[in-house]
């Protein structure tokens, strides 16, 4: 049986009619990108996504569904450093995990990356005979690919072909698409040859070959990731080519009034019923592409596929129908659905919740969950380095920070903490973090012999810095909120542990996190600004995340139109 890619995602479930179901996209929305995704019938009829993460841990997270709608994170691809432990050595934080292809053969399943700025080995196939179990996924094994974005094809005959973006002339815009076969399980591969450059628009990326009706097709990202992002299509009788290209291109791409922009980068697949479906990336930007703080999401559109045809892909919009499977809830499991909201007490002996990140490998004895004294709480103790890290920053030194990816427009989020500094830069709090170069923190800092108050943020245009002595009654403990409560503005606030009004701190334009490629979180840290590594720990309780509201769509007055997020009180 010739291995075609069978993927599958969605959004909220709506009102059916005629076997049509209405969703909302994104249908994994936050920092979510480049999705790749299968459909497993042995799995009990179960789809499966896997995603970017670049320098973020655990990587690659990967999410599974019954319906198209309700989607889990049941594992991450790497969750242990030994896995490949050159991925936590790396400074650039559009760096590291790149778009993971996900695929399903004889039993088992397989990912395929570039570890990208990573010293070798950083390319390879990771497999899992059981991608419900972290400790399931295996160890790197290391192929060379020599560019991003790999696919992995299995055919007929026993020959698994690999397709990638490759750089050319040291040009990191100019690229083309070369092909080789590997070896398992030895990991030995042929050399590359060019297999395309799709339509000649610039880089062309991400691709993903398939087959169909007797005909090899490959799916390519072509325009970059930006507002000229689109998705294109050939077909050859041959997986070597030659490859011409489909009457239509581009197949898929934003349109130019709509919320959703840089829709590519996209995955083809079918579900129980044979009806065919596609994911790619898009960002709610609207064509201003001013206000898009989580950056790229994954979304879901119905495709059309007769026999022997092209396929032809619906447009990205917020609110979409199509023949989407019965809800179904029964994903097996330890992780949470993505919408959900979080309440995190940390009761003694629980893990740390599965979809918590860090920023690159964690130094695990610096999270302590419920450490004698202090029932309830999550221990940070500081990082010699802050989140902006230093010129001379260590990778491999760590940062204390842990967070969860923002996936509502309008949300709030809020924690406590008991923290008591007493040496100079000692400090603790609560951010919303995109990279080292830009993010916004709101903590209690030790400054001129007295723990005070403090905002600051890093990156262009960032609000000033606010220093001020604590707010009264916080002197045992204080709360910490950070309320999106509009399309484009953050408010950051704090308040007495226990009760009492909350005073308004700072209020942070989100366009401070719209760029890069990965997209912000809402977490903690802990910190000596430099100070070394030993410092006083900082103590947080009652960690809060609720969604208000999800952007769906732009009114012709230019008003944004929103939708209930998942979970909603």
């Amino acid at each position: 049986m010739r291995a075609t890619a069978v993927a599958g995602l969605a959004g909220l479930a709506g009102l059916s009619c005629a076997g049509e179901t209405t969703y909302h996209n994104p249908i994994i929305p936050g920092f979510h990108p480049d999705p790749s995704c299968i459909f497993v019938p042995e799995w009990d009829n179960t789809h499966f996504c896997a995603v970017s993460s670049f320098i973020a841990f655990p990587a690659m997270p990967v999410f599974a569904s019954k319906d198209l709608v309700n989607w889990k994170l049941i594992s991450h691809v790497q969750n242990r450093p030994s896995q490949s432990p050159t991925a936590g050595n790396l400074t650039r934080s559009s760096g590291g995990w790149y778009a993971p292809t996900l695929r399903y053969h004889e039993g088992k399943f397989y990912v395929i990356n570039v570890d990208v700025d990573a010293p070798s080995p950083s390319s390879g196939i990771f497999t899992t005979t059981d991608p419900y179990d972290d400790a399931a996924w295996s160890d790197l094994l290391p192929v060379e690919i020599g560019g991003y974005d790999p696919d992995i094809f299995f055919d007929e005959d026993g020959t698994i072909y690999s397709q990638a973006a490759i750089t050319i002339n040291d040009d990191p815009f100019t690229t083309e698409i070369q092909q080789f076969t590997i070896e398992l399980p030895s990991g030995n591969t042929t050399p590359r040859k060019s297999l395309t450059n799709g339509t000649n628009v610039q880089p062309p990326e991400g691709p993903h070959m398939y087959y169909k009706d007797g005909w090899y097709y490959l799916l390519l990202a072509e325009g970059g990731t930006a507002l000229d992002h689109q998705v294109t299509i050939s077909r050859s009788r041959k997986p070597t080519g030659p490859f011409k290209l489909g009457p239509a291109n581009p197949i898929l791409t934003a349109e130019p009034d709509s919320l959703f922009q840089t829709v590519g980068h996209a995955d083809l697949f079918q579900d129980a019923e044979g009806n065919w479906w596609g994911v790619a990336l898009s960002t709610r930007s609207g064509p201003e592409y001013v206000h898009w703080p989580m950056n790229r999401e994954t979304v879901l559109y119905p495709v059309s596929w007769p026999k022997g045809e092209w396929p032809v892909l619906d447009h990205v919009r917020g609110t979409m129908s199509g023949p989407l499977p019965p809800q179904n809830l029964d994903v097996p499991g330890t992780g949470p659905f993505v919408k959900d909201p979080d309440h995190y007490t940390f009761p003694r002996g629980s893990p740390l919740p599965r979809h918590f990140t860090f920023w690159r490998f964690p130094h695990e004895e610096k999270y302590t969950i419920s450490p004698p004294g202090h029932a309830n709480s999550l221990r940070l103790s500081p990082s010699n380095a802050n989140l902006s890290q230093f010129p001379a920053f260590d990778p491999l030194a760590g940062q204390t920070f842990v967070g969860r990816r923002q996936v509502d427009t309008l949300f709030k989020y809020s924690v406590d903490m008991e923290f008591a500094p007493s040496s100079k830069g000692e400090e603790a709090g609560v951010t919303m973090f995109l990279a080292s170069e830009r993010h916004a923190d709101l903590g209690v800092v030790y400054s001129k012999g007295a723990p005070h108050l403090r905002f600051r943020a890093n990156g262009p245009d960032a609000p000033a810095t606010v220093v001020k002595p604590l707010p009264k009654g916080c002197e045992d403990g204080i709360s910490f909120q950070i309320h999106a409560f509009n399309f484009t503005h953050y408010s950051f606030s704090a308040g007495p542990r226990h009760g009492g009004r909350m005073e308004d701190i700072a209020l942070v334009n989100n366009t401070l996190f719209s760029t890069s490629f990965t997209g912000v979180f809402a977490g903690i840290y802990a910190t000596t600004n430099g100070n070394g590594e030993e410092g006083t720990p900082a103590y947080f309780k009652n960690w809060r995340y609720q969604g208000l509201g999800q952007a769906g769509a732009i009114d012709k007055d230019g008003s944004v139109e929103y939708y209930p997020s998942n979970g909603q009180e």
